[in-house]
């Protein structure tokens, strides 16, 4: 009916619960059984000092475990804190910087006797042959097709289409942007005309007209859309051919366009800018 295994597993525990008595018994009548206790004390003890390291050694594993536990839920809290405060921080340095980029708006705005409205970039065309910006105000803040986009730095573009809270802006580097300029130390005129790479050709200068790489081209007012003297950028390139009437002029906008955050709308009423009292 039992198994050998099971009969030693059940003399053993026997064998292990006897002894355990007669340790008792050994204990509070120490004469009674005082060679019978010396030898049980002998077998028991082996296993009493395993039991015993095991209980132990469980027991630190516990605490180890609970320890690692623990220390690992507050590295969690301090990652979650620093992710707090480095969000917190970069909040700060985008405010700061914005704050910086609003000064310069308003300085631009009160140097100058032409009424604008400040706009914010929500949206760019991803497309790399046409280069327009989605700005968020409309007709309903007095925004015209045709009226102008600057920043401090200089000239954007124009606004080409828009509807009652926002604006489509073509920017200067587009292929379809035109705009009337002169240099400004020799006065030499041409047309801006935007290209690929971020940058702009300044086309129709003679080339008995002195350009030279370095001078500072602006608008020249006469197109009726840009107010004069507003910068557009200066020129990197002069290529004077042999033959023709006119010299390659290659222009690097003032404005970076892949920063543009914030523009200014220059107001206009019946295609002329409206100055401030």
């Amino acid at each position: 009916m039992f198994s050998k295994r099971m009969v030693f597993t059940i003399a053993g525990v026997f064998f292990f619960i006897c002894c355990i008595i007669l340790i008792s018994i050994s204990s509070r009548h120490p004469d009674a059984t005082k060679g019978a206790g010396s030898i049980t004390i002998a077998f028991i003890s082996p296993f009493q000092e395993a039991v015993t390291g095991s209980i132990n050694f469980v027991r630190e594993i516990w605490k180890y475990y609970f320890a690692l536990a623990s220390a690992a839920k507050e590295n969690e809290n301090l990652k979650k804190s620093l992710e707090i405060a480095v969000a917190k921080n970069n909040q700060c340095v985008e405010i700061e910087l914005s704050n910086q980029r609003l000064k310069k708006f308003l300085s631009f705005q009160n140097s100058r006797t032409i009424e604008t409205v400040s706009a914010e970039v929500i949206g760019k065309d991803p497309s790399p042959w046409f280069k327009t910006i989605i700005i968020n105000k409309g007709k309903v803040d007095g925004i015209q097709k045709g009226s102008p986009i600057v920043v401090p730095k200089g000239i954007a573009g124009q606004v080409m289409a828009v509807s009652a809270h926002y604006a489509k802006v073509l920017m200067i580097i587009d292929r379809n942007s035109a705009v009337d300029a002169l240099v400004q130390r020799s006065r030499a005129r041409g047309i801006i005309r935007g290209r690929s790479a971020e940058k702009c050709s300044l086309h129709y200068v003679l080339r008995k007209k002195d350009v030279r790489v370095g001078d500072v081209v602006v608008s020249s007012g006469i197109d009726g859309v840009y107010p004069k003297g507003l910068r557009i950028g200066y020129v990197s390139g002069v290529i004077r051919r042999n033959s023709g009437m006119f010299q390659a002029v290659d222009i690097t906008p003032s404005v970076d366009f892949e920063k543009l955050e914030e523009v200014l709308v220059i107001i206009h009423s019946h295609g002329k800018p409206i100055e401030k009292p």
